[in-house]
């Protein structure tokens, strides 16, 4: 018979979990192991919630395993090191982001792209080495070997900073990687969420000039006054299209629905590039000849290695750059889960986990 949550690992940790497709979170007792050699422990003080969590707990994706404590966006403060523990040190102030483990010898990650191990780990729902099921950061405490932890700059406030360990590396990746990182390019967005919003914020940071598309012209005040867009086009209006044809250089597509692929690549300049971060649950239709006519790309990224998610994290700090957060209290999250499959939330919503989390 299988040991349980509670017992497994000799440390007690207690967080909030899901049990079934229902997916309502309630407190829950587990473990977490004890410090090792390579291990960096640390009390969590926030987490963010990433749209991934809502399809995670409902199963929606069909690999959850329960019960299953989210949370793949959380910072907080070391409290202890292993003996053999080289980046870290007690107080610092620390993150996981959405994996915790890699196979550390294939060629992705010789090349630093941990993300694309077929070994990778992701830091909750999955089989760690030890063969024990991971649990994420909504919850009191967390271990973490340190390679795939990321130092957080003291400049940072740790709130804005957690939605950057997942939104803000899966929008700065393709920026650098596919050459979308140029001062002077145009760059679109699709979709002004979670992702959409740090995407416009890295790249003005990059001097860039920035286009949200957004299927929501309630949103054009918001992305050019507050969040500096240079432009805003709706995407249901041909016109306002058709005016923005063939003056893009890249585009960031956040959009997670099923949305017309057609139209974006219109946008684009000869050479542009159509990066896709969001991940429709059905296929999207892609037509050829608009890609022929033009030498045009659509392509992918996920996440980005740990390397890179500390270089973006440095970004961050240099241009004070955090995401724009609605912080709520532990008990509050079943709420937010509602509200966040309406996309009722600007843009972010984090767990102020070490004021609200309490022991039942």
């Amino acid at each position: 018979m299988a040991m349980s949550t509670e017992n497994e690992h000799p440390v007690k940790a207690f967080g909030w979990a899901a049990r079934d497709t229902t997916g309502h979170l309630s407190p829950f007792r587990f473990s977490r192991r004890a410090t090792g050699e390579k291990d960096v422990t640390f009390k969590v003080l926030y987490c963010g919630i990433c749209h991934s969590d809502l399809h995670n707990i409902k199963n929606e994706w069909g690999i959850t395993s329960y019960p299953v404590v989210p949370g793949h966006e959380i910072v907080g403060m070391v409290t202890e090191v292993g003996t053999k523990v080289t980046k870290f040190k007690v107080g610092d102030k620390v993150g996981v982001g959405c994996m915790v483990g890699s196979c550390r010898s294939c060629a992705n990650c010789k090349e630093d792209l941990e993300n694309y191990c077929p070994e990778m780990i992701l830091t909750y729902g999955a089989k760690y080495y030890d063969g024990t099921i991971t649990h994420g950061g909504y919850s009191d405490i967390m271990v973490s070997d340190e390679h795939f932890m990321i130092k957080i700059p003291d400049n940072l406030p740790l709130d804005g900073s957690a939605p950057l360990l997942c939104a803000g590396i899966t929008v700065y990746s393709p920026l650098k990687y596919y050459g979308l990182d140029k001062a002077g390019m145009h760059l679109g967005v699709v979709g002004l969420g979670g992702l959409g919003h740090m995407a416009v914020k890295f790249a003005k940071a990059m001097g860039l000039k920035v286009t949200v598309i957004s299927t929501s012209p309630n949103k054009k005040k918001e992305a050019m006054d507050h969040l500096g867009a240079d432009a805003f086009l709706v995407s249901r209006n041909t016109e306002e299209m058709e005016l923005a044809m063939g003056t893009m250089d890249g585009i960031i597509d956040t959009v997670s629905a099923v949305h017309a692929l057609l139209p974006l690549i219109g946008l684009l300049k000869t050479n542009g590039k159509l990066v896709m971060v969001g991940a429709p649950e059905k296929p999207l239709e892609l037509l050829a000849f608009p890609l022929l006519m033009g030498r045009k790309m659509v392509g992918g990224s996920g996440i980005g290695g740990i390397k890179e998610t500390q270089e973006m994290i440095d970004f961050a700090a240099k241009y004070n750059i955090v995401a724009d957060i609605e912080l709520i209290p532990m008990d509050y999250v079943n709420t937010a889960m509602e509200r966040l499959s309406k996309a009722d939330v600007k843009y972010r919503f984090v767990i102020d986990v070490a004021n609200s989390l309490k022991p039942f």
